[in-house]
């Protein structure tokens, strides 16, 4: 059975209105050009709590743009038009505001869902809720499928983020039971997105090592490097978005990653040398330091799903991806 998707909407040959929550964000933004460039007409809703304005870049000019600065944890403003698509985004993602400002990840991920919830209801909108690989915890299997109910620590230093997610996915479910007149819901568990438009200020570990490599700096590792993560680029993460929001897939999460895996260590030795060989020096060194309490030790995504009912897989390699954000960052510096 292959993938149940509206042709004619990917092919661009249909248009919608589409609001995306956490639009200035790093998938946000990318997303949102991915639209505009489909010639949708996009309203991006963001704070700027995270993502500094410019992350947008050109797409402010488009003149099927509009930017809605808000809070998702309040009230959807009553300005923006009924939408027939809704990309729920909007959440601090960097272990750095876990410690920060842990409530406003909570009230994020249960006021905003809900908010979108009814605005989606409002409109008749299908709405897709961006989860994430967190939801698994510290697993106990190799590989983690959807049908895997995950094993994290509801007290603890990542919690906010964790169990805040969890609860996302959980209001959606809840919603579909009580309100039988609810739109669509789709859930995309995104696995480590990284490329262009992750500022290195973002705290993640793919920018702390690109930024300190360009600035000549040692690069800390936290732990002894053998924890792995599935790294995927970012334009191959929207594509699964945007492919799961126009399929007919509603029976529950769906993973979008890279089903390979990588030790930190490697991308450490990785980002190094490929930074050597842009920029011609200085080669860093690689130091470690303490681990992360609670971060997990491992991360592998099963996709099989994905690929049966989206006929989506990852298209980028580790390297090119990593060459591309190198020369984006390097490009943004010199701006």
């Amino acid at each position: 059975m292959g993938p149940d998707i509206d042709v004619d909407k990917m092919n661009g040959n249909h248009k919608d209105r589409i609001l995306v929550t956490g639009g200035a964000g790093f998938i946000g933004s990318c997303l949102v050009a991915k639209l505009l460039h489909e010639g949708h007409e996009v309203v991006a809703l963001d704070n700027f709590s995270t993502s500094p304005l410019n992350t947008l870049g050109n797409v402010i000019s488009n003149p099927n743009f509009t930017l809605v600065q808000a809070n998702i944890a309040d009230p959807i403003p009553e300005e923006i038009e009924p939408c027939s698509r809704i990309y729920h985004l909007a959440c601090p993602a960097s272990p750095k505001y876990f410690s920060t400002d842990p409530l406003t990840i909570l009230d994020t991920c249960y006021f905003g869902t809900r908010n979108v919830l009814d605005k989606a209801r409002q409109w008749n909108a299908r709405l897709l809720l961006a989860s994430t690989s967190e939801v698994y915890g510290q697993p106990e299997r190799n590989i983690q499928a959807e049908t895997y109910f995950g094993n994290v620590n509801c007290f603890g230093p990542r919690s906010c983020y964790d169990e805040g997610k969890r609860v996302a996915e959980a209001l959606a479910f809840a919603y579909r039971v009580q309100h039988p007149d609810a739109p669509e819901i789709r859930i995309a568990r995104i696995f480590n997105a990284y490329g262009p438009g992750m500022h290195a200020s973002d705290g993640r570990v793919v920018t702390n090592f690109i930024g300190a490599a360009l600035r000549g700096e040692n690069l800390v590792i936290t732990g002894d490097g053998k924890s792995t993560r599935c790294f995927q680029y970012v334009d191959d993460c929207v594509a699964g978005l945007t492919s799961l929001m126009e399929s007919s897939w509603q029976h529950g999460p769906v993973n979008i990653g890279c089903e390979k895996e990588t030790t930190i260590q490697e991308l450490a030795d990785l980002v190094a040398r490929t930074v050597f060989e842009i920029t011609g020096g200085p080669q860093v060194a690689i130091v470690y330091g303490d681990p992360l309490p609670d971060d997990p030790l491992q991360r592998r995504p099963d996709c099989t799903l994905a690929k049966k009912v989206l006929g989506w897989n990852v298209k980028t390699d580790l390297l090119e991806g990593l060459r591309r954000t190198i020369d984006w960052h390097i490009a943004v510096s010199q701006t």
